[in-house]
């Protein structure tokens, strides 16, 4: 009899524990926190709804490593401070004198305003040939028919620092580490063809795409390696020579490699890629490129043409959709600059925070140290962002930042989320994922049912062992749990 009762007992414990607790609540106990993958990781979860109330929370006080993320943060105070209409813009202006013959003897200037957007391949971008040609349109008008001088970069709306000091050496020469400037260009990207010679040990040939770096020097360490072991190629690089090495190997059998790297000299591209397009469509010059560093200092300029970027709600939807670095770290910096008058991290930072006390965000658990996430010293708890998507719901813009979020299924990082799943699962959840190496996180909004409403999440798993692909279907167990509160 009294082993009956104690039974009796631990049923009715057991059930009592479980009363009153939600799916997704109940998803970490019984998945989450049995799972040896997870208990020997660090976990940080919480997810509030339409009245605040917390109903799935593990760790929600700590604060984890953020990935991408973080951009939803940089986005949104950044649409908040500058406004949805706001748009970036290049100026051209001249130096010196023109003859009546229309030569100048002097300098063309090329003042960059941010715009990340200028010469980028991205669908939100204007066509580089269009604003090359608005550019000659207002030489023209201005009486120029011949250059004799340089034409000189000016990338001095922004502090020269391109990419904040947390970045890791290893993500410097990848494309998704390009980092911002004042005067942008092609996605401060430059794209290189590495062919492999016919036997192991063989150079591997290299071949600039585009765009041209004037002065650069790319060091060739690349061998060609054994028939099957792929691309193995590194790209090495610094803001203070222009020079880049490429290391490591090519397999014989991989064929003419299309290679995606950084660019810390986005200004002198722009300016060269100009001065070319001067030379070939009626303005003659002789193309000679000058950092704005070197140029004369105090001398007058004036403008005669100027070019503005996509609305920035336009820019936010491709860096949220797509998790664009670039767009994320310009952002964060124009915060900054608008805010303080000086676009370097340091006053970002300062006017990110200020702006967030200013919507009513408290920002303990709060530690920013970029713009995209792509650094290791950016730390946020899951309440922080609970607490931040709330007040992003209470602001003018919601709508519009909440339709920059991807949806499973959908365009976008969340595509391939939950794809076995209905729509009826996965409509109902807008948010950012974000990885790095053994960081995978997810955060944004569900809707719920009635009782719910609007349920704003973060799920952010830090330093696990396990491969990610081991990792992702818990993950996404929770997402789904999410999605069926009521």
């Amino acid at each position: 009899m009294k082993k009956v009762i104690l039974t009796l007992l631990a049923a009715c414990t057991f059930a009592f524990a479980g009363y009153g607790k939600g799916p997704a609540q109940k998803y970490i106990e019984q998945q989450l926190q049995t799972d040896s993958l997870f208990n020997n990781a660090i976990i940080g979860i919480m997810a509030v709804n339409k009245d605040g109330k917390v109903i799935a929370e593990w760790n929600s006080n700590l604060p984890m490593l953020t990935a991408s993320t973080m951009k939803t943060i940089t986005t949104g105070v950044g649409l908040n401070l500058l406004g949805p209409d706001f748009k970036f813009s290049t100026k051209v202006a001249y130096s010196g004198e023109i003859s009546d013959e229309g030569i100048l003897t002097g300098d063309i200037y090329i003042i960059g305003g941010g715009d990340p957007t200028l010469g980028s391949s991205d669908e939100v971008a204007f066509d580089i040939d269009s604003i090359f040609g608005v550019w000659k349109a207002g030489l023209e008008k201005a009486g120029i028919k011949e250059v004799r001088g340089n034409i000189v970069a000016d990338d001095s709306y922004f502090t020269r620092e391109l990419i904040p000091d947390s970045w890791s050496w290893g993500n410097l020469g990848a494309d998704y580490g390009s980092g911002t400037s004042g005067l942008c260009f092609h996605e401060n990207t430059q794209e290189f063809m590495l062919t492999p010679g016919a036997e192991a040990s063989d150079s591997v040939k290299i071949d600039i795409i585009y765009p041209i770096i004037p002065g650069q020097e790319v060091i060739n360490n690349l061998k060609t390696g054994e028939a099957g072991t792929g691309d193995r190629s590194w790209y090495y690089l610094d803001d203070i020579t222009r020079t880049a090495q490429y290391a490591g190997s090519i397999a014989a059998d991989k064929g003419p490699v299309k290679s995606v790297n950084s660019s810390r000299f986005p200004h002198l591209s722009c300016a060269w890629h100009f001065g070319e397009f001067l030379s070939e469509n009626g303005i003659k010059t002789d193309g000679a490129v000058m950092d704005i560093n070197d140029a004369p200092k105090g001398v007058e300029r004036r403008v005669v043409a100027e070019t503005y970027s996509p609305e920035l709600i336009k820019i936010i939807n491709v860096t949220n959709r797509i998790s664009n670095n670039l767009f994320a770290e310009t952002i964060l910096k124009t915060i900054g600059k608008v805010a303080t008058g000086v676009g370097s991290y340091d006053s970002a930072r300062v006017a990110l925070s200020r702006e967030l006390k200013k919507m009513g965000v408290d920002t303990y658990g709060f530690t920013q140290s970029d713009g995209s996430g792509l650094s290791r010293e950016n730390y946020v708890s899951p309440k922080f962002f609970c607490n931040y998507y709330t007040a992003m719901q209470e602001n003018d813009n919601f709508a519009l930042f909440f339709g920059s979020l991807p949806v499973p299924g959908k365009e976008g990082t969340l595509k391939s989320v939950l794809k076995n799943e209905p729509d009826s699962v996965k409509g109902k959840i807008h948010a950012k994922s974000g990885s790095l190496s053994s960081v995978r996180c997810y955060a944004g909004y569900v809707e719920g049912g009635e009782k719910n409403g609007l349920i704003k999440f973060a799920i952010l798993t830090n330093n696990y062992a396990a491969y990610t692909s081991q990792m992702q279907p818990k993950i996404e167990g929770f997402l789904k749990a999410l999605a069926t509160e009521k």
